[in-house]
């Protein structure tokens, strides 16, 4: 009698020291065609390219009236639906935040709007202190066009 079962049984059944997977069916890979391969490599690429562009290509300069696009969790879920975000300066009017959008990205935008923000009071390292003032600007556009900043 053996403590624990290391004989063999009968042919077909796994002894205690195999594995019953091992004996299992290979399953086949189908690869891609080599014309699917290039196709998805140019795809690749002209995204790649048109990332590399919007992230390096649009920087708005020191007289312009856009400061930056603003990048929060309520402006990310406002894209998908076309409209995007941007801090603008205080004294800039509708007309010309539509011309600087229009001149940056090449798009023409259907409305904008304004919103003024709110400077906070803060507390922080011992001392008193508060957050900056500004303006932002909500800029509409049709429906199949996009800015992509990254």
């Amino acid at each position: 009698m053996s403590l624990f079962n290391t004989q063999r049984k009968k042919a077909g059944n796994a002894t205690a020291g195999e594995d019953k997977a091992k004996k299992t069916k290979a399953v086949a890979v189908v690869k891609p065609a080599k014309e699917d391969k290039k196709e998805a490599k140019a795809k690749k690429e002209s995204k790649d390219e048109k990332r590399a562009a919007a992230a390096a290509g649009v920087v708005f300069d020191k007289k312009s009236v856009i400061i930056k696009p603003r990048v929060t969790e309520k402006a990310g879920i406002l894209s998908q639906s076309g409209v995007y975000t941007f801090d603008v300066k205080v004294g800039a009017n509708v007309r010309q935040i539509a011309d600087a959008i229009e001149a940056a990205y090449k798009v023409t935008p259907v409305k904008v709007s304004t919103a003024a923000v709110k400077g906070k009071a803060m507390f922080a390292r011992g001392r008193k202190g508060s957050t900056s003032a500004g303006k932002k600007a909500y800029v509409y556009l049709e429906k199949g066009q996009t800015i992509e900043f990254i």
